[in-house]
Order: C-alpha cells, then sequence, then structure tokens
C-alpha cells in the first residue's frame, strides 16, 4: 500500500508535509498552525493531535482520505 506510511506514528509533521502535500488543507481546514511551524521538524500527527484537542484516529482518517482522493 503506498499510503501506509502515512499512518506512522514516528514521522513528523515535516515530512508528512513534503511527502504528501495534499494534506496540507486539512491542517489549515482545522485552524492548526503546523504548516510552516518551526517545530513542525519534531513534532508527530499524535502531538499535535494533543496540543489541538483533536481525535487522532479521526484526524489521520482525513489525512489519509486527501491523500486517496489526490490519486
Amino acid at each position: 500500500m503506498p499510503h501506509a506510511r502515512i499512518t506512522d506514528p514516528d514521522i513528523t509533521l515535516n515530512d508528512l508535509m513534503e511527502k504528501w502535500p495534499q494534506t496540507i488543507p486539512v491542517f489549515m481546514r482545522h485552524r492548526m498552525l503546523c504548516v510552516g511551524c518551526l517545530i513542525n521538524p519534531f513534532h508527530t500527527v499524535s502531538d499535535a493531535c494533543a496540543e489541538y484537542d483533536l481525535s487522532e484516529d479521526a484526524f489521520v482518517s482525513e489525512l489519509v482520505d486527501a491523500v486517496n482522493a489526490a490519486g
């Protein structure tokens, strides 16, 4: 599965957004300041979801959907 790594709990936000830029609108839709943040090379999706009080499972599902929709 080509998008399996998007669910890797250790992937940093920076790596995720570089590999799958189509995920950026998901962060923007949730009004997250992760895009362009100086800390995103160190934070994971789990860190971001905890910071913004979001369900990690639901957020990851949105990221996967964004990647799949882009083909």
